[in-house]
């Protein structure tokens, strides 16, 4: 049996339509772990769906639990030969809230449905169509070879949409079990629908409140006007103290040293493209002196989410008491996360806002983090993915998004290599999200070669 035999049965689950119905009847499970309700559906989707097919592989498996977290995980392995390589594979099968009335007529959240070329449903792209590509992928190399060639791990979670809960926790007590030589898993877009696409970690991303408090209540704008300050205005200007009208960062703790030249030479080639549904790249925007890519993989970025003072559905003629906004800093390594705030706080009372409150969310701080790019495993993964789909990877050192790729790296202490099966338009945590089956395709493929070349020995030690 060879390498092109494993692909072409890994390609012939998707010609059959054999991985469509598996991926069809997954997408019908509503697992929304945002909505309390759903509580049984997550154990349902772990115990009823994903078990029986690592079992029907030869896996054993067993459910965990964490104080913390509100759903199970499920932990999966097997294990052929302690002295071969050692490989951890993540997922997970919480979705976004389905938001069913806003998808266009004709698909919806909760049933595969083929439209326009795409196929629709939520999770699709995040992050059920990617667990089973990898998955489907993994069988048909045991089903063509007999046997691996490497012990494999996998964890997959259902809390992942909010914040992975008790997950940091899990691997920190079980840190034995998941041990493992190096990380594979899928989530996040391509860098373009037709390109296969590796990156190395995420960007960290942390969310704050900065909130003008000026008084209890309004007062007449006509009467009080050129007399008592405006929480409005003053938190604007505050804000663009922070970013310059082209958003370039002006707090130099927020920003790091200098680009790295591995960084540098792997986006060298690496175009940001949204695809005919997503935004066009506006080059005057953000840090002068770099390439798009270098800007959203490589820097950090500041970001107003959400923006109110007084009553915007019903204005008055009345000075407003208090402003609020909601900011994100999006960071990358080299960002020292424990100085992002009090970094903000000196800023803000140097630049003559004192008044300015910094209040923290409840949101989960993500942590940065980058593989080297020249490391031997991203060669080495770079390399299978080339042979298997004849193009070229675009390899990004990190996500512009965030991940928990930091519980990996830091309390696991892996090298992470994520390959993506999504693409920038697909439409993920909105509705009608989707993706070209193509992609799915191309990613059992190139799926099966990687874990083909895993149990090839030629991996590097």
């Amino acid at each position: 049996m060879t390498r092109d035999q494993a692909i072409a049965h890994a390609h012939e689950c998707f010609d059959s339509g054999q991985f469509k119905q598996t991926l069809a009847r997954r997408i019908a499970i509503p697992t929304e772990s945002q909505n309390p309700e759903r509580a049984p559906v997550l154990a349902n989707y772990l115990h009823d769906e994903i078990r029986p097919a690592f079992e029907a592989m030869g896996f054993t498996c067993q459910t965990l639990t964490h104080p913390k977290a509100q759903a199970p995980f499920l932990f999966a392995q097997r294990i052929e030969d302690p002295s071969l390589p050692t490989v951890l594979g993540y997922g997970h099968g919480d979705v976004i809230r389905g938001l069913e009335s806003e998808w266009k007529p004709g698909v919806g959240p909760w049933s595969l449905a083929d439209s326009d070329g795409c196929w629709y449903g939520r999770g699709i792209a995040d992050n059920k169509g990617q667990h089973s590509v990898n998955m489907d992928a993994m069988r048909a190399v045991l089903e063509t070879r007999g046997r691996l060639g490497f012990n494999a791990k996998y964890l997959v979670e259902m809390g992942e949409e909010t914040g992975s809960a008790g997950l940091r926790e899990l691997c920190e007590e079980h840190r034995d079990l998941f041990n493992a030589d190096l990380l594979i898993a899928s989530d996040g877009p391509r860098l373009r629908a037709e390109r296969p696409t590796v990156f190395l970690g995420s960007r960290g991303s942390v969310n704050f409140d900065l909130v003008i408090q000026a008084r209890d209540g309004g007062h007449h704008s006509g009467n009080w006007g050129g007399l008592i300050s405006n929480p409005g205005i003053q938190l604007a200007h505050a804000i663009s103290s922070i970013v310059s009208a082209t958003g370039q960062i002006r707090i130099h703790e927020w920003v790091p040293q200098q680009l790295p030249d591995s960084v540098r030479r792997a986006l060298a080639d690496c175009e940001v493209d949204g695809g005919a549904d997503g935004p066009t790249v506006e080059p005057w925007w953000g840090e002068p002196g770099l390439s798009p890519a270098e800007r959203v993989f490589g820097w950090c970025s500041f970001e107003v989410l959400a923006y109110k003072t007084g009553n915007p559905e019903t204005p008055v003629n009345a000075i407003p008491p208090r402003a609020w906004a909601r900011c994100q800093l999006r960071f990358v390594v080299g960002i020292d996360p424990e100085q992002i705030l009090p970094a903000l706080r000196r800023h803000l009372d140097r630049q003559g806002f004192p008044m300015v409150e910094i209040q923290s969310t409840r949101e989960t701080m993500f942590q940065a983090t980058r593989i080297d790019p020249d490391d031997a495993w991203v060669q080495w993964a770079v390399a299978s993915i080339a042979r298997s789909t004849g193009k070229k990877p675009a390899v990004l050192p990190n996500l512009g998004g965030s991940l928990p790729n930091d519980i990996f790296t830091d309390v696991l202490g892996l090298r992470t290599i994520w390959v993506p099966h999504s693409y920038p338009g697909c439409s993920q945590h909105a509705p009608n999200e989707h993706l070209p089956p193509a992609i799915l395709r191309e990613g059992l493929g190139l799926m099966a070669g990687l874990y083909w070349d895993l149990g090839e020995g030629n991996t590097p030690s």
